[in-house]
């Protein structure tokens, strides 16, 4: 089961052909199919878990990024068309929260609603703040990076590697400040949101919005931390997941 374009967009760490659900994960500005792998194994138990790899990066470094949301949108989503033969849950950190978004209005629009869209770290879509930072120069965009703690500071004194992640840093910079949304029916989809207290990125009130983005179950999850909260909290961020999957299935695993 797979699309032509699965050696490109998908990645299947832990396939678990028969689980009842699929949960798509899709990454942060700058982040790769890899960060999610031990969400995949976590949640392998319950769910066959897809994880995105954008253009520009690790494996598919040679090709060019695409530099916005609606762009990336369009082809996550038909890149997600063959599987969706099971109830498909999202799930999106930051830059990867407005795609799931419009990945999600994409899904709906053909006629598939997702199961669930969990946004983390990202302000809702009317919320989209004046930001700027994918016209810095390099130093300007590292410091940036740098300063929200999500990426490892080994990879800012390797010149080698830093010049190989630099220019989908930027791309993704470029698609997640320019992104607007386009007014249009509100999602069927039920969306939880999760955010740090401390996230610099969004505030919880700014994250508080996404309600006015469903027409259905709405949930909003606080921790501490800042905008990657989801380093240190990524197991409860993970069972609330399993949670809107099988509840019980899940709960007895453990």
């Amino acid at each position: 089961m797979a699309g032509k374009d699965e050696g490109l967009w998908v990645r299947r760490f832990h396939p678990a052909d028969d689980a009842a659900y699929r949960v798509v994960c899709l990454p942060h500005a700058g982040g790769s199919a890899s960060y999610f792998f031990p969400v995949s194994k976590t949640l392998s138990r319950v769910a066959d878990v897809l994880a995105i790899q954008y253009p520009g990066r690790q494996d598919r470094r040679t090709e060019k990024g695409i530099d916005t949301i609606a762009g990336l949108a369009d082809r996550v989503a038909e890149a997600l068309r063959p599987w969706l033969d099971r109830p498909t849950v999202l799930f999106g950190h930051s830059m990867g929260a407005t795609l799931g978004f419009e990945v999600a209005r994409r899904l709906e629009s053909a006629g598939t609603k997702p199961h669930a869209l969990f946004v983390s770290g990202r302000v809702a879509p009317t919320r989209a703040r004046d930001e700027t930072v994918h016209l810095r120069d390099d130093a300007g965009l590292i410091a940036a990076v740098k300063a929200l703690g999500g990426t490892d500071s080994q990879v800012f004194e390797d010149e080698a590697v830093l010049e190989m992640v630099l220019p989908s840093i930027r791309t993704d910079y470029t698609a997640a400040e320019t992104y607007r949304y386009e007014p249009g029916p509100l999602l069927e989809t039920p969306i939880h949101a999760h955010v740090g207290d401390d996230d610099p990125k969004a505030t919880v009130d700014e994250v508080r919005d996404w309600r006015e983005r469903t027409s259905g179950r709405f949930t909003l999850t606080t921790y501490p931390g800042g905008h990657f909260y989801l380093t240190t909290h990524a197991a409860a961020v993970i069972q609330s997941i399993a949670e809107v999957l099988t509840p019980s299935e899940f709960h007895n695993a453990h």
